[in-house]
């Protein structure tokens, strides 16, 4: 059996019960470190499993599939995922890897963020399709994110935006000349978000989120560091950063049906407290 386990946000005690008595009788245990990251490191969970964890990267797990798969179908083999197992779509190519080897699969949920979100204040019926913010660069600045967004705005639905992160990454240059050397890890901040979704609009021009626009800015979201902060894009993209501290962050954008107990609980949250009530009156108070 392939098992695909949801270790949650935060540490290795996320995981659930059951996904901890597999993991601690699976003959292989796998987990994959390049969609997200725990905040501990994996000698942690070695030490809290009482066993060995091979670091699945993405070359592992995108390009090398048959290695993982090795054997699952007469022994059990789990294949950790932060979050939830089927937040990314490499995990559902890797279950259907699996099915054409004829090799059986379970899946053990987990809180992920598109769940943990719930805690910003946003009711989590009102929000739209999620979509991911990448690094830009100068050359490099893909807006394909900001249909979706404009979607969710048009009918007045909240986006939560997942923020890139860079693990295990080669310059373009190492890649070229085939040098296996790696960048520093990258995450992603909220201000950086911010200013690039500012940066799209002015690329697009088609009116979906602006400086005044409100939104939430979230760090670490299900461990003990757990901090959330709200303002206009411009306030976050310049104030955010210092509040909200080290990785990993998100960011929701506010849509227009934003009822009056999520502005009080979100309220709470924000950079300056009047502007907010400012903001919230003029574009968003009443609106459906």
């Amino acid at each position: 059996m392939l098992y695909l386990i949801g270790l949650g946000l935060s540490d290795e005690t996320d995981i659930t019960v059951k996904g901890l008595e597999i993991v601690r009788k699976a003959a292989r245990v796998y987990l994959e470190n390049y969609t997200a990251i725990l905040l501990v490191e994996t000698k942690v969970l070695e030490e809290y499993y009482g066993r060995p964890v091979i670091v699945a990267d993405r070359e592992m797990v995108e390009s090398d599939s048959d290695s993982i798969l090795k054997g699952a179908e007469t022994e059990d083999v789990a294949f950790l995922v932060v979050g939830d197992p089927y937040g990314a779509t490499t995990h559902t190519d890797l279950t259907i890897r699996a099915r054409e080897l004829s090799i059986p699969t379970t899946c053990i949920p987990n809180a992920s963020i598109m769940s943990a979100i719930g805690a910003a204040g946003l009711q989590l019926y009102n929000y739209g399709q999620t979509v991911s913010m990448v690094f830009f660069t100068d050359s490099w600045k893909p807006t394909s994110f900001y249909d979706r967004v404009k979607e969710n705005r048009t009918i007045g639905l909240h986006t939560l935006v997942l923020l890139d992160i860079k693990v295990k990454e080669q310059s373009l240059e190492n890649m070229a000349r085939g040098r296996l050397i790696y960048e520093p890890p990258r995450y992603m901040t909220v201000g950086q978000c911010a200013e690039q979704m500012l940066e799209s609009e002015e690329i697009r021009g088609e009116n979906a989120y602006g400086p005044e626009s409100l939104a939430v800015g979230a760090a670490r979201v299900g461990a003990k560091g757990e901090t959330f902060v709200s303002g206009t894009l411009k306030e976050l993209a310049e104030g955010a950063d210092e509040v909200l501290g080290g990785p990993l962050h998100s960011l929701v954008l506010l849509g227009r049906r934003t009822h009056e107990l999520e502005h009080v609980f979100v309220r709470e949250f924000a950079l300056d407290k009047g502007r907010w009530d400012e903001v919230w009156k003029r574009d968003y108070e009443g609106r459906t």
